[in-house]
C-alpha cells in the first residue's frame, strides 16, 4: 500500500466522521443555481459545525469560514474553496531547514502517554529506511522501563541504542551518545527525553540542561526540538504544545494516533495556532507505521 493509501486508512475515522456530511453540504452548495451566488447562512453553519467537530478547532475554522464568505465564488466550487484554504493553512508555515551539522540531533519531547518512547524508536527506522545512520539515545532515564521499552524497539529496527541504567543523569546519556556517534560516523543522534508537563519546571530545566550538553560537545550544533502530540487528545494536546512551544521553542510536530481518532484536523489547528510544521504522523502500532507529512495528499485523502 502507498503513502496515499496508508494516509487513507490512518484517516479512516476522521473520513467517516465527516466525509458524508461534507460531500451533502458541497453538493447543495454547488448547484448550478447556488454557484453565482454567495454562500448562504445555512451552508456557512453547517459547515462550521463540520470544520469544528473534526477538530480543525476554532481559530482555524474561523479563518476558513471568513475566507469563504468575503472571497468572490467565480463559478469555483465550495469544495475547492475549502481545500484551498486549508492547504494555504499549511502554506503558511515555514517547514524547517535542512540540518547540515553532522551529527543532526533530534530531541524528542512530549507528555508521557503520547507514545513518544514508541515514536522515537519509529523515527529513527524511518531515517535508516531514508538511507541515514541513526543512533538512538535513551535518555528518558525517570520513567520506568523506559530504557528497556527504546531497547526493545531499537532491536526490532536493528539500530543501535545508548543506554545507562534508570535513575541516571540523562545529560551523561546524552555525551555518551554524541561520543559514540563521532566514533561510529553517524549522521543521526535522536533522542528520547523524560514525559514532561509543561507544568513541571524541574523537568524543563532538565531540557536545558541536555541542550547545555550538546552545546559543549557539539558546539556548532542547532538541535531539533521534536513535540510528539496525541491526536486523540484533540485541543488539549495543542495547549500543551503551546505551552510547551513558548518556554521551549519546537522545531516541529509528530501527531501519533490518528488512526484511532476521528479528529484527525487537528494536524490543521497545530499549524494555524502555533506556525510549527507537522513533520510525521503515526497510523498504526507497526514499527513502519510513522510516515512523512505530505500536506497536500492529506487534504485530498481528508476531503475525497
Amino acid at each position: 500500500m502507498g503513502w496515499l493509501g496508508r494516509i487513507r486508512e490512518g484517516l479512516s475515522r476522521t473520513t467517516q466522521q465527516i466525509v458524508d456530511r461534507f460531500d451533502e453540504i458541497a453538493r447543495r452548495a454547488d448547484e448550478p443555481e447556488r454557484r453565482s451566488r454567495p454562500v448562504d447562512v445555512e451552508t456557512i453553519e453547517a459547515l462550521e459545525e463540520l470544520l469544528i467537530s473534526a477538530d480543525i478547532g476554532v481559530a482555524a475554522t474561523d479563518r476558513i469560514i471568513a475566507a469563504i464568505k468575503t472571497k468572490s465564488r467565480n463559478g469555483t466550487s465550495l469544495r475547492g474553496l475549502v481545500k484551498q484554504e486549508i492547504l494555504d493553512v499549511f502554506a503558511a508555515v515555514d517547514h524547517p531547514v535542512t540540518v547540515t551539522h553532522a551529527p543532526r540531533v533530534t530531541l524528542v519531547v512530549g507528555v508521557n502517554g503520547t507514545g513518544k518512547t514508541t515514536t522515537v524508536g519509529k523515527l529513527a527506522n524511518l531515517l535508516k529506511i531514508e538511507g541515514r545512520r541513526p543512533l538512538i539515545c535513551a535518555a528518558d532515564t525517570f520513567r520506568a522501563a523506559a530504557v528497556e521499552q527504546l531497547e526493545i524497539w531499537a532491536k526490532r529496527a536493528n539500530l543501535p541504542v545508548i543506554a545507562h541504567a534508570a535513575g541516571a543523569d540523562p545529560s551523561a546519556v546524552v555525551y555518551d551518545a554524541l561520543d559514540a556517534a563521532a566514533a561510529r560516523g553517524t549522521d543521526v543522534v535522536v533522542v528520547d527525553t523524560a514525559g514532561r508537563l509543561h507544568t513541571k519546571s524541574n523537568l524543563m530545566e532538565e531540557l536545558a540542561k541536555i541542550r547545555r550538553t550538546i552545546s559543549k560537545r557539539l558546539p556548532d550544533a542547532q538541535p531539533e526540538v521534536v513535540f510528539v502530540l496525541d491526536a486523540t487528545t484533540g485541543q488539549n494536546g495543542l495547549i500543551q504544545a503551546r505551552s510547551f512551544h513558548e518556554s521551549a521553542p519546537l522545531s516541529g510536530i509528530i501527531l501519533t494516533k490518528l488512526d484511532t481518532t476521528s479528529r484527525g484536523g487537528i494536524a490543521f489547528a497545530i499549524e494555524d495556532a502555533l506556525k510549527v510544521p507537522v513533520l510525521f504522523v503515526g497510523v498504526g502500532e507497526g514499527l513502519n507505521d510513522l510516515l512523512d507529512f505530505q500536506p497536500n495528499a492529506f487534504v485530498e485523502a481528508l476531503f475525497n
